[in-house]
């Protein structure tokens, strides 16, 4: 005799993540989660366990450290993300990357279409991706469409190292991990990119490595 599958519910699932406490556990390239259309947000946790979650997805991007974690970065196919960037560091490399503070969000649902057509290239990285960053040119300025975590709508402008983050998120939720869009031979450790290209721009790392700024 066989037995029943079970088949647990996303709301059974957060709160199985949320049994142990802490930050969550954040999941690698490779798990097919991460390649998956999020399931838009529709209410399919209740407002006390949303809150839970969404204060454990701020944990967890602090603790990792990271600027942005998308619920599918800790295994939740939902269309959801939070971004925060205090933006402290050296204050000529903030200002070629156009990088200043963005106050802790929530995206819920979020979209983006970009407003022009200047692109930016930066050295990025990922939560799920340890130990690598890459060159990823980037839209310098994007309209994000969605609601936050209380279902208001945001209909917003992002420039600069903000636009880049929200655009890193969203793509997640879309399946799709930078190293998709990104310059293949600017492929780099954390070790190298501190080591050889800690400048504000990556012009000499094109250089040295054989791509192309846009």
């Amino acid at each position: 005799m066989t037995a029943p599958t079970t088949h647990m519910s996303l709301s059974e699932r957060v709160e199985e993540l949320l049994e142990t406490g802490g930050p969550l556990p954040i999941v690698a390239a490779g798990d097919p989660v991460l390649r998956g259309v999020a399931e838009p947000y529709d209410g399919q946790l209740d407002d006390t366990l949303l809150q839970r979650f969404l204060a454990a997805l701020r944990e967890t991007m602090h603790a990792a450290p990271g600027v942005g974690l998308a619920a599918p970065q800790v295994g939740v196919p939902l269309s959801i993300a939070v971004v925060e960037d205090r933006a402290r560091g050296p204050r000529e490399v903030f200002e070629a990357r156009g990088r200043t503070p963005l106050p802790f969000r929530v995206l819920v649902n979020p979209s983006y279409e970009p407003e022009g057509e200047t692109r930016a290239a930066f050295f990025e990285g990922c939560l799920s991706v340890p130990g690598w960053q890459a060159v990823v040119a980037r839209h310098a300025r994007v309209r994000l469409r969605g609601q936050d975590e209380h279902g208001h709508t945001i209909d917003e402008v992002f420039t600069g190292w903000p636009a880049r983050i929200v655009q890193h998120e969203t793509d997640h939720l879309a399946g799709t991990l930078y190293l998709d869009v990104a310059e293949s031979r600017s492929l780099s450790a954390n070790e190298a990119v501190a080591r050889h290209w800690s400048q504000p721009t990556p012009e000499a790392a094109a250089h040295a490595l054989g791509f192309r700024m846009p």
